[in-house]
């Protein structure tokens, strides 16, 4: 088994590339080279280098980073589709993203992309009955990434979180595979249900900064929510909802917009 993953880990593409871009990074700033080592150089695949960084943010006096990144490289071993995950996040982030230059920026310096890994760490928490380290882990990725996501909610691959400041996800939100969304936005309730209570997010949907999707909703696939929307009903699938409270106001303008990325509204119908 161990010679199995090491062929694997020696024909790994993705890998292969960030440590090349972290050697290069080495090379241009001497600086780093302390960090880059620690957070890439120092591990042999992806997977392990995310249990560091995860580790390494999340830890404090309260609970040591050896404990932590001992869950992190459990979670991934047990589970090998939060790798899975993990790889298509970071190359979702790498299309879309026009300041993402280098498959190793995420890793090393986006808020989203770790916050998103670690809240993963959490949901398999969550998903053995560890209840208490997975709120451990969302108070931590909340208060170190200003990212808020329950960690019984439901979150696909192929997610990118721009910017990823004041984002809410609520306990029985569902986010599916290669959704976009921009700072700011909440995936939230609408009062003090108990039950499932909040938005179901399907494929393919961009949701818009600031945005508000409040409630047990759905916004159909490849839809998308402008920003600073309010939205509180159903959205059908390949649409363009905006306003206060939103309503559709044209199509979504193309195929995939949370792979396009085009936040304009020009053509859409705001006549009531």
């Amino acid at each position: 088994m161990a010679e199995t993953r090491t062929k694997l880990a020696s024909v790994d593409p993705v890998w292969d590339r960030i440590t090349s871009e972290a050697r290069e990074a080495v090379q241009n700033e001497p600086l780093m080279g302390g960090l880059i080592h620690a957070c890439i150089l120092h591990h042999k695949t992806l997977d392990k280098a995310l249990s560091y960084r995860i580790a390494a943010k999340l830890s404090s006096n309260e609970m040591s980073m050896a404990i932590l990144r001992e869950i992190a490289d459990q979670a991934f071993s047990d589970t090998p589709e939060l790798i899975q995950a993990a790889r298509a996040d970071l190359v979702a982030i790498y299309e879309r993203d026009p300041a993402c230059h280098r498959l190793l920026q995420p890793v090393l310096y986006f808020k989203g992309y770790q916050a998103v890994q670690a809240y993963r760490v959490g949901h398999w928490l969550w998903m053995q009955g560890q209840r208490d380290l997975a709120y451990f882990f969302q108070m931590r990725i909340s208060e170190i990434f200003g990212v808020d996501i329950h960690p019984n909610a439901r979150i696909g691959k192929g997610i990118m979180i721009d910017h990823a400041h004041s984002i809410v996800i609520g306990e029985t939100a569902v986010v599916g595979d290669n959704v976009s969304m921009l700072h700011s936005v909440t995936l939230g309730g609408t009062g003090k249900e108990e039950e499932d209570r909040h938005p179901k997010i399907d494929d393919g949907v961009l949701i818009g900064a600031g945005a508000k999707v409040l409630g047990n909703i759905r916004v159909g696939h490849c839809s998308r929510v402008a920003a600073g929307s309010v939205v509180l009903a159903d959205v059908p699938a390949c649409k363009t909802v905006a306003g206060v409270p939103a309503k559709i106001v044209g199509d979504a303008g193309c195929d995939q917009p949370a792979t396009n990325m085009n936040q304009s509204l020009k053509g859409c119908d705001y006549s009531d």
